[in-house]
């Protein structure tokens, strides 16, 4: 019965998780969703708060949190440049500090954790793709606050957690990509048209046409595409230019 309660509980989380993906409008917004989502699954009164370390060309950063304490312990271990969570980033293992006040790798960290009333910590890494990675820390105001059914708990956690959020960096990814696209068929269009109207009032060729945008667009230290649109807005007294690819 435990066991089939304990995978009803599971399935509910994946749901969950999916459900961010799908609400949430970026990736940002996800990250922040996720935390606090993970402070309230991962919910124990020991459990203080938790944060996510996302780090991108070399450079880590709490993108999110459930507490202001959370992002004060991470950015200690920044500072120093070493500690539980880029250290389980790094090494992309489990780090899990049992007992703040005889742990003795991190000093500047552990001092910190103290002072803000922290007895041990568990740092995640979140398996992401590309170049980025991400972890996720939880502390606890007790020592020995993470029992190794905690531990296997949010590493399963972690382990879903980490698919969702791939799906939402590859999401992001392709609706960038849409957009970069859309304003690349919008600037060639604008171009295209602009173009056809020096033809038509020069007489010239393409090329020449084309040639004229550019000198215009390096002479006056403005892009062609806008050199272009001013071109087509002239022509058709409208300062908008429109194009069948504008939302």
């Amino acid at each position: 019965m435990a066991h089939e309660t304990r995978l009803l509980a599971e399935s509910l989380v994946v749901d969950h998780l999916q459900d961010l993906v799908l609400k949430t409008e970026d990736v940002k917004e996800m990250l922040g969703e996720l935390a606090e989502f993970s402070s309230l699954t991962l919910a124990d009164p020991a459990i203080a708060f938790c944060s996510i370390t996302l780090i991108q060309r070399k450079k880590p950063v709490t993108v999110a949190s459930s507490e202001d304490s959370a992002v004060r312990l991470d950015e200690t271990q920044y500072k120093a440049g070493d500690g539980p969570c880029l250290s389980a980033i790094r090494q992309q293992v489990v780090v899990h500090v049992p007992d703040l006040a005889t742990e003795h790798r991190w000093p500047a960290y552990t001092s910190a954790a103290l002072r803000a009333g922290v007895g041990s910590s568990l740092s995640v890494p979140l398996i992401l793709e590309g170049e980025a990675e991400a972890g996720l820390n939880m502390y606890s105001t007790r020592s020995h606050g993470f029992t190794d059914e905690d531990i296997s708990m949010i590493e399963t956690y972690s382990h879903h957690a980490s698919k969702a959020l791939r799906l939402a960096v590859r999401i992001s990814q392709l609706a960038e990509a849409k957009a970069h696209l859309i304003a690349a068929m919008e600037s060639r269009t604008t171009i295209d048209l602009a173009t056809g109207a020096i033809m038509a009032q020069n007489r010239c060729s393409q090329e020449s046409a084309v040639r004229i945008l550019r000198i215009a667009s390096n002479t006056r230290n403005v892009k062609l595409r806008d050199i272009a649109a001013s071109v087509v807005a002239s022509i058709s007294h409208d300062p908008k230019v429109r194009t069948h690819f504008d939302a």
